[in-house]
C-alpha cells in the first residue's frame, strides 16, 4: 500500500509537512484555499530559520539589527549591541515567504489543490480512510465545485479557525487578536527604519501584550495585539500606537489594514485518530513574543518527519500512538521555551510599572544577549551560572524599583 497524506492549509506549517512528506516519496495532496493569502502578521523570523529552512536571500525583505524598545513613559532602550556581523532578524511579507514555501513543496511532488475544506468525514475503523469534502476553486470561482477526497491521514495546518480541528474535536483554545496597518512612509522616514525595528510597551497600546512598528519591503507594519479581543478596544489600542509613533510615521499612507486571531496556549488534543493539529491550528505561538512563523514550520516538519520515520516512508499507516511521538518530541524540544515565555508575559505584562521594569532590564548586555541568542537559536540558552544570577538578581532589582512586585 501507499499512503495518501492530506495536508489543509499551506502556510509554513503546512508547506513544510508536505515538503517534507513530498521528498519522502509519499503521496502528497496540499489543500490552500487563498494562493495569494497575506496573513496579517509581524512577519519576524529568526536567523536560524533562514539556515534551517534553506529560504533564498530574496525572501528577506529587511535584515533588523537594531531594535528600540520603548517604555509606556517613552523611555527608549536600544538593543542589538550584542549582535554579531552576519546576525539580524530577518523580516519577511508572508505573502512572499508562503508562497515560496508552497511552490517549493509543489515542485518536490505534492500536489498543490486550490480549495476550500468544509467537511471531513472520520473512518469507521482503523484501516479506513478519512474522507475529505472540499470546494475546488481551480476554475477561478469563489464558490468552487464540489470534490471529495480520500487519504490515510491528514494535517490541519489550517490556522487558528481550523476546519480540521473542529472536526476532530480538538478542543478550544483562548485567542489573543492581531490587528496591523501597512503603512507607506515618505523617503526619508522611511530611512530611519532602515535596519531598525520598534516595540512599544503601556497599557495604550496594549494591556497584555506589545505593539510594533516593523520595517518591511517598502513600508512599514504598524500594529497591535491584546487578548481582550474587542473591536472598539482594539481601535483605541491602534489609535495608541499610532498616537506614540506619530512623529515617525508622519506623511505616511495606509496601503492595507489586516487583522486575524492568534491562539494563546496549545489545543487540549493534538493528534485525534490519524489527524495531527501543527502551527496554528495546534495552537504554537509563543507568550511575550507572540512569535508563531518558525515554531509553524517546524511543527510542520517535526509532524512530517515522524509520519515518514513511523510509516516506514509511506509503507504503513500509522496508528494514533504513532502520531502521538510527534506530540511527545515537540513538548520535549519546546515546553520549556513556552513556559519561560509564558511567565515572562505574566510578571512583565502586568502594569505599566513592570513594563517600565522590563524596558530597563532590557537596557543590560546581559540580558540582551541572553534574549537575542534564545530568539535568534530558538534555545532556552542556558547562560553561564554567574551570568544567570547577575540577570536574575538584576529581573528582582529592576521589578522592586518599579513596585512591581506588589500583588
Amino acid at each position: 500500500m501507499a499512503l495518501r497524506v492530506a495536508v489543509v492549509g499551506s502556510g509554513p506549517a503546512g508547506s513544510s509537512a508536505a515538503e517534507t512528506l513530498a521528498k519522502a516519496g509519499i503521496e502528497t495532496y496540499l489543500i490552500e484555499r487563498k494562493l495569494d493569502n497575506a496573513k496579517p502578521c509581524g512577519g519576524a523570523i529568526p536567523l536560524c530559520m533562514v539556515g534551517e529552512f534553506d529560504l533564498p536571500p530574496e525572501i528577506i525583505d529587511r535584515r533588523v539589527r537594531k531594535m528600540k524598545m520603548i517604555s509606556p513613559s517613552n523611555i527608549e532602550v536600544n538593543i542589538g549591541s550584542t549582535l554579531k556581523d552576519d546576525e539580524y532578524i530577518g523580516m519577511c511579507r508572508r505573502e512572499v515567504l508562503d508562497g515560496f514555501l508552497r511552490d517549493r513543496a509543489a515542485k518536490l511532488g505534492a500536489k498543490l489543490i486550490n480549495g476550500t475544506v468544509y467537511g471531513l468525514d472520520l473512518p469507521k475503523t482503523s484501516s479506513d480512510p478519512y474522507t475529505l469534502h472540499y470546494a475546488d476553486h481551480s476554475n477561478g470561482s469563489v464558490e468552487g465545485t464540489a470534490q471529495t477526497l480520500q487519504v490515510d491521514l491528514v494535517i490541519g495546518a489550517d490556522g487558528a479557525n481550523s476546519r480540521v480541528a473542529k472536526a476532530i474535536d480538538a478542543g478550544d483554545y483562548n485567542y489573543a487578536i492581531a490587528f496591523q496597518e501597512r503603512i507607506r512612509l515618505p523617503q526619508d522616514k522611511m530611512a530611519y527604519y532602515h535596519e531598525l525595528a520598534e516595540m512599544y510597551v503601556g497599557d495604550d497600546v496594549s494591556p497584555d501584550f506589545y505593539a510594533w512598528v516593523f520595517p518591511k519591503y517598502d513600508h512599514v507594519a504598524v500594529g497591535t495585539g491584546t487578548m481582550k479581543v474587542n473591536k472598539s478596544r482594539i481601535k483605541d489600542l491602534q489609535a495608541g500606537i499610532r498616537q506614540r509613533a506619530a512623529a515617525k510615521l508622519e506623511g505616511g499612507e495606509i496601503i492595507k489594514v489586516e487583522a486575524h486571531p492568534i491562539p494563546e496556549h496549545p489545543r487540549p488534543r493534538r493528534v485525534v485518530g490519524r489527524v495531527a493539529l501543527v502551527g496554528d491550528a495546534a495552537g504554537y505561538v509563543t507568550k511575550s513574543s507572540g512569535e508563531g512563523i518558525y515554531f509553524a514550520a517546524k511543527s510542520g516538519r517535526m509532524c512530517a518527519e515522524t509520519i515518514v520515520e513511523l510509516s516506514n516512508k509511506g509503507q504503513r499507516i500509522p496508528t494514533e500512538d504513532d502520531l502521538k511521538v510527534y506530540i511527545k518530541r515537540w513538548d520535549k524540544a519546546y515546553g520549556a521555551t513556552y513556559l519561560v515565555l509564558d511567565l515572562l508575559q505574566r510578571v512583565f505584562y502586568r502594569s505599566d510599572a513592570t513594563r517600565e521594569a522590563f524596558v530597563e532590564m532590557c537596557a543590560d548586555i546581559d540580558v540582551q544577549k541572553l534574549t537575542f541568542d534564545s530568539y535568534l537559536y530558538k534555545t532556552v540558552v542556558p547562560a553561564n551560572p554567574l551570568t544567570q544570577l547577575k540577570i536574575t538578581a538584576k529581573t528582582i532589582g529592576s521589578l522592586l524599583r518599579g513596585n512591581a512586585l506588589a500583588p
